[in-house]
């Protein structure tokens, strides 16, 4: 590690541990800088940008264009997960998002993560291109997620959850939100470890938006310091999030200064992983946080 690696974990608020994310093409040192995860959602009703790349032709563009403006991982989805979305069926899943994996990993090289809670999709997308799963429940929703993942040997991102996408936001309540996210993301992480996923390979995500109200997302953004005790990397996704339409009284289509204000705290915070809808803006404002915390 160089000094300036060393010098960024420091200011974050971590150890100086590395990180690394291992994929079949190439490694990314998440320690080194702040990595982006793009947003594909090729979905008619996600709630930023449902239905704006459901045909393939737009998905394709739209993933080549996250790569070219610098996306480290491309995120592909086929269900919204908005508040009080329906889950869709197994096949339509695979029809949504099968042929934009196995196009884009033709076109590119930046690794692409499937979002999904569903194990038979995520070996489909692993079988296909895919070379990361981004489970939103961390391995719960489906018991066999755990083993495909073992079995793959490939990056996992673990997300805190309350609920279900259908009924998370009803009334979510913590006795103390930040302890306790914790607590079932240590438990998430025995899980994966019990059945032999290395936790090099793992993420942990506190799970913005998902089962939390207001002042919750805005404590776990407060004290994000205290989810590096874990001691692995954080990915966050703060991106357009109704948090920030409620703070500001923002339409989703005005939240880009939000969302970049809410990335810059991450970084600050100790994030090495942000999962964002607009690549170039946030790649901006990346270099500029790190260059701020390692020259400090």
């Amino acid at each position: 590690m160089n000094l300036k690696e060393e010098g960024l974990n420091q200011l974050k608020g971590k150890s100086t541990s590395e990180y690394f994310l291992d994929f079949h093409n190439r490694r990314l040192n998440l320690s080194s800088r702040t990595h982006l995860m793009g947003i594909l959602n090729v979905t008619p009703d996600s709630f930023s940008d449902g239905g704006r790349f459901f045909k393939l032709d737009e998905a394709i563009k739209q993933g080549v264009n996250l790569a070219e403006e610098g996306a480290d991982i491309i995120d592909i989805g086929g269900e919204s997960t908005r508040p009080g979305s329906e889950p869709v069926s197994l096949e339509e899943e695979l029809r949504r998002v099968m042929p934009v994996i196995e196009e884009l990993a033709k076109r590119t090289d930046v690794p692409i993560s499937i979002d999904t809670y569903k194990s038979k999709l995520a070996k489909e997308a692993l079988d296909s291109g895919a070379q990361m799963v981004n489970d939103i429940s961390a391995l719960r929703f489906d018991p066999e997620m755990k083993n495909v993942v073992a079995y793959y040997r490939i990056p996992v991102a673990l997300m805190h959850i309350k609920g279900t996408p259908k009924n998370m936001q009803e009334n979510p309540f913590y006795e103390n939100v930040v302890e306790e996210i914790k607590e079932y993301l240590k438990e998430s992480m025995k899980m994966a470890k019990d059945v032999g996923i290395d936790e090099e390979k793992i993420v942990l995500d506190p799970g913005i938006g998902f089962g939390k109200t207001l002042e919750d997302n805005l404590k776990i953004l407060r004290n994000l310091k205290e989810f590096t005790d874990l001691g692995r990397s954080l990915l966050i996704g703060v991106s357009r999030k109704s948090f920030i339409g409620k703070i500001l009284d923002l339409p989703v289509e005005e939240r880009l200064e939000g969302s970049l204000a809410a990335l810059a705290v991450s970084i600050m915070k100790g994030a090495n992983l942000l999962r964002v809808h607009d690549i170039k803006e946030s790649k901006r404002v990346a270099r500029l946080v790190d260059a701020i915390l390692i020259r400090g």
